[in-house]
C-alpha cells in the first residue's frame, strides 16, 4: 500500500489509521511521488504500487484550509473533501515552515485545542470515510489508533465539560462506537477511586525477568528461552539485586513512596525457588515496604508453577499471581508453542488458589485454530473456577513473532464475536472492566481489556496504563517512567533489551540511573498536597 502525505506532518497518524483497515499491507508512507521517482513528475502512480493507494493532502488557498483523503484502488476510487477557516499563520504545513515537522502528538493521544490538532483530527475523519466506503466495514474504535482510551477520555472530562461531553467527543469527533465508548466509560469510572490513592510522591517498583521455558508463536517481547539463556541467568540474578539495591538507595534519598511491586517478563517463575527468593530479599532490603499496597508476580506459564516457588512468594508477603493459560484448547496450545495442556493449566491455578494468592489469568482472542466455541468454552471453564481478574487480550500480530510470519490471520468478524462473547459472559459473572488498552497491529482494530471482580482490581495495571505516577523499572528490557509530580510530564530511562547486554554493560547502565535524581531535582517539595 502506498501513503502519501502531501504537505502535512501526519504520517504517524495516517499510517495507523491505513494499518486499522489493512492491517495486512506493508506500507510505503512518502510526501510525494517524486520521492519514488525524481523522474515522475505527473500524477501517474508507479506500478510497483498501484494496487492500493492513499493521497491525503492539506493545502491553504486564501483564507481557507483544504483538507483531501483519497484512495484509489482496484474496485474504484473514492474522494472525501473538508475545509476549515484558515488562521493566519500555519506553520506545520510544509510550504510554510519550511522545516522538519513537529514530533507527532496525536489526535489519539491528548485532547488538544490548536488549529493544528484540529487539522489533524478533520484529515483523519475524512481518511475513515473513504476507508469505510472502499473497505465495508466500519471499525469500533473509529480514528482513535491510541494506546491508552481511557486515559484520553479522563482528559476529555475536563476539557469537554464533563462525562456527557467526552462521550460526545468520542462517539461525534473520534467517530467510536457506542460499545467502545461505554466500554472506556466503564473502565474510566472504576478507575477513579484507584487513581485517588496515588500520591504526588508515589512510585511502584517493576522487576524484569526476561526468561521464559519457550519462546510463544505470537511473542514479540525480548523473552530467552531457559535452555537457550540458562548460563546468562546467575550473572542476571546477581546483577539484578545489585541494581534494585542502587534504584532503593536513590528512592530513599528522593523521599519516594512505594505503593505496588510487579514482577513481570518472560515468566519470573521460570527461575528457581532460591533465585526468586535472592531477589526478593533484593528489594525487601532496599525499599520501604511498610506502605505498600499490592505485590504481584507473573506466574504466567502453568508449567513453571510448583510448590515450592509458591511458598517462596508467599514468605515474601507476594500478594497476587498470574496464571496464564491463554486457551484451555489442546490443539490451540501446540499450536502457539506452548509446552502444557490445558489440565496442568487447571492444575497451576488449584494449587495457586490453596496458597491463598489473589489470581489473575489471562486468555487471548484470535489463536490459530481457536473457534468462538472452544473460546466460549476457555472463558465459561476458567469463570467457574473464580478467578478474580480475567483479561482478554486480542492477538497483536507483531512483526518479530513467529506467528506473524507464518502468516495465520483469524477473521476479524470471528475476533468480534470472541469478545462480545466474554464481555456478556464476564458481566454476567459479576465481573466489570477495570483497565483496558490498545496496541498497534491488533487484530480487528480491537483492545485488550482487564475484567475484575468488585475489590481485587490490580492496583498496578491501572497506574501504567493511566501513567499515574513513577514506575522505577529494573532488570532488562526494562523502562523507568519518571511522572513529574503535579504535571504531566514523563522521561524514560531505557534499559538494554537483552539479557546478555544487560550483564556485559551493567556499569554503564547505572550510570544512566543518574538520571532519575537528574529529573527530580528542582521539585523542591513532591510531598503529597
Amino acid at each position: 500500500m502506498l501513503l502519501i502525505t502531501d504537505n502535512h506532518p501526519f504520517r504517524y497518524e495516517t499510517e495507523n489509521l491505513c494499518r486499522a483497515f489493512y492491517p495486512y499491507e506493508n506500507i510505503k508512507t512518502v510526501k510525494s511521488l517524486k520521492e519514488i521517482d525524481n523522474n515522475n513528475t505527473n500524477s501517474n502512480i508507479p506500478s510497483d504500487y498501484d494496487k492500493i493507494t492513499c493521497f491525503t493532502s492539506i493545502k491553504k488557498r486564501d483564507d481557507s484550509i483544504f483538507l483531501q483523503a483519497k484512495l484509489i484502488t482496484p474496485q474504484g476510487e473514492y474522494c472525501s473533501e473538508k475545509r476549515l477557516a484558515a488562521p493566519e499563520k500555519c506553520d506545520f504545513l510544509s510550504d510554510e515552515s519550511g522545516a522538519d515537522a513537529p514530533k507527532p502528538r496525536g489526535f489519539h493521544n491528548k485532547a488538544k485545542d490548536t488549529f493544528r490538532d484540529k487539522c489533524e483530527l478533520v484529515l483523519a475523519q475524512a481518511m475513515f470515510d473513504v476507508l469505510t466506503r472502499a473497505v465495508g466495514k466500519r471499525p469500533k474504535w473509529g480514528i482513535s489508533t491510541g494506546v491508552r482510551p481511557v486515559k484520553l477520555f479522563f482528559t476529555l472530562l475536563d476539557t469537554e465539560n464533563g462525562e456527557e461531553g467526552a462521550v460526545r467527543y468520542f462517539q461525534n469527533e473520534l467517530l467510536v462506537s457506542r460499545e467502545k465508548t461505554e466500554l472506556t466509560r466503564k473502565t474510566a469510572e472504576k478507575q477513579k477511586p484507584v487513581l485517588a490513592l496515588s500520591r504526588p510522591d508515589s512510585f511502584s517498583l517493576y522487576i524484569s525477568v526476561p526468561f521464559c521455558p519457550t519462546r510463544c508463536a505470537y511473542c514479540s517481547f525480548v523473552s530467552q528461552s531457559i535452555e537457550k539463556a540458562a548460563r546468562l541467568i546467575p550473572k542476571y540474578v546477581e546483577l539484578l539485586c545489585r541494581e534494585i539495591e542502587i534504584t532503593g538507595s536513590i528512592a530513599e534519598k528522593l523521599g519516594l513512596r512505594l505503593e505496588t511491586v510487579y514482577f513481570g517478563g518472560g515468566t519470573p517463575t521460570s527461575l528457581t525457588a532460591h533465585q526468586l527468593d535472592e531477589i526478593m530479599l533484593a528489594v525487601e532490603r532496599s525499599f520501604d515496604m511498610s506502605r505498600l499496597r499490592e505485590y504481584t508476580v507473573e506466574a504466567g506459564r502453568p508449567d513453571t508453577i510448583t510448590g515450592d516457588k509458591l511458598q517462596t512468594l508467599k514468605d515474601h508477603s507476594v500478594g497476587r499471581i498470574s496464571v496464564n493459560p491463554q486457551t484451555l484448547s489442546d490443539e490451540v496450545l501446540q499450536a502457539i508453542g506452548r509446552r502444557h495442556t490445558a489440565q496442568q493449566a487447571v492444575d497451576a491455578f488449584i494449587l495457586a488458589k490453596k496458597y491463598g494468592f489473589d489470581i489473575n489469568m489471562d486468555i487471548i482472542a484470535g489463536l490459530p485454530l481457536d473457534t468462538l466455541g472452544s473460546f466460549r468454552n476457555t472463558v465459561d471453564t476458567l469463570l467457574s473456577m473464580q478467578p478474580h481478574n480475567l483479561t482478554v487480550h486480542t492477538l497483536s500480530m507483531k512483526r518479530s513473532s513467529a506467528l506473524t510470519k507464518s502468516g495465520a490471520h483469524p477473521s476479524d468478524e470471528q475476533i468480534s464475536q470472541m469478545l462480545d462473547s466474554a464481555a456478556d459472559r464476564l458481566d454476567a459473572a459479576g465481573f466489570y472492566p477495570y483497565y483496558l488498552y490498545r496496541q498497534s497491529r491488533i487484530l480487528g482494530n480491537q483492545e485488550n481489556t482487564g475484567w475484575t471482580v468488585p475489590g481485587k482490581e490490580c492496583l498496578y495495571n491501572i497506574y501504567i496504563m493511566d501513567e499515574t505516577h513513577t514506575i522505577l523499572a529494573c532488570g532488562a528490557s526494562a523502562v523507568t517512567k519518571l511522572r513529574q509530580p503535579h504535571a504531566n510530564r514523563i522521561e524514560r530511562i531505557f534499559n538494554y533489551k537483552f539479557p546478555y547486554e544487560y550483564n556485559d554493560k551493567f556499569d554503564i547502565l547505572m550510570q544512566r540511573k543518574e538520571q532519575i535524581t537528574g529529573f527530580y531535582e528542582g521539585f523542591s517539595n513532591i510531598e503529597n498536597k
